[in-house]
């Protein structure tokens, strides 16, 4: 028996709202940490960031966000509401390393066509793309 085999799987469907609901509550967290500060730099300074320095500092703020409560937990406050768990194939809490993986792995999974995300239905264990290849695996909490 795998360590794969010891872990039910969330269904994808229960997946994909997770993050409609993580995307929910991201608008918040960005809202406040990206969107806040440039609109008082800008009244205070009367200056504008450039489009790359904006789209930086909300890569940076979603890298920090899904590394702290992925390698912390294993959970985001998404995943903790619909009872979803991020571990390794092993079974194991992710690393911090393999959390940055994954993240940086999501991102062309989701917007190549969602080539990720489709990857679950023909995935032996239901798995995204960047979940295989990160070596991590979504649970049931």
């Amino acid at each position: 028996m795998t360590a794969s085999d010891r872990f039910s799987h969330p269904a994808i469907l229960r997946r994909l709202v997770a993050m409609c609901y993580e995307i929910l509550l991201l608008s918040g967290v960005v809202a406040v940490l990206v969107i806040a500060p440039h609109v008082l730099i800008g009244a205070f300074a009367h200056r504008l960031a450039t489009p790359a320095i904006l789209w930086a500092h909300l890569f940076l703020v979603l890298l920090v966000y899904f590394i702290w409560f992925w390698s912390n937990g294993g959970q985001t406050l998404a995943m903790k509401t619909w009872r979803i768990r991020l571990l390794t194939c092993d079974g194991l809490p992710v690393r911090p390393a393999q959390a940055l993986l994954r993240f940086l792995l999501c991102w062309p999974s989701l917007v190549i066509g969602g080539v990720g995300i489709v990857w679950a239905l023909i995935d032996r264990d239901g798995q995204f793309l960047h979940d295989r290849i990160a070596g991590t695996q979504l649970v049931t909490a």
